[in-house]
């Protein structure tokens, strides 16, 4: 019996630690961009259109040698309208763009709020560990709730 328990646990503690492993590697695509910006082009994306995935817009760079451009995206968020001036940084060799700043800090690690959220259900009912389990439910929703109400304003 104790065995059993042993591999219940086992197999409960790999998949929360697999699913906050998906969460940081999902989110870290776009978070490295927001956050090491030292040699990327930074500047001031004005958005022209939006689709229902991405924005476009003109990109007036800040960064020292480096020319504004006509086409730029952006993904597609809540907040997005036309008209609207993001401060942004543009993905290495792409006409790709990532907000900065807190917003964009906080919509960069969407992915591993969710991923929180996930995992809190995995960690309380296959560890039995309800406190350790709120903990990263209430970090993965205040995650989730702080991108959204700083996106909306």
């Amino acid at each position: 019996m104790n065995l059993l328990l042993l591999g219940r646990r086992t197999a409960m503690g790999a998949l929360a630690a697999l699913l906050l492993a998906a969460g940081v590697w999902a989110s870290w695509d776009t978070a490295q961009h927001v956050m090491l910006t030292q040699g990327r082009e930074r500047g001031v994306l004005t958005v022209t259109r939006c689709g229902s995935d991405e924005c476009v817009g003109w990109f007036a760079s800040s960064s020292r040698g480096a020319d504004s451009r006509q086409r730029v995206e952006i993904e597609r968020s809540i907040a997005e309208r036309k008209g609207a001036r993001i401060p942004v940084a543009l993905k290495p060799g792409t006409r790709d763009a990532v907000r900065t700043g807190g917003p964009g800090f906080l919509h960069a690690w969407l992915p591993l709020g969710g991923a929180l959220l996930l995992a809190s259900v995995v960690v309380a009912g296959g560890l039995r560990l309800p406190r350790t389990a709120w903990g990263m439910a209430l970090a993965g929703g205040s995650l989730l709730t702080a991108s959204f109400v700083t996106l909306t304003f």
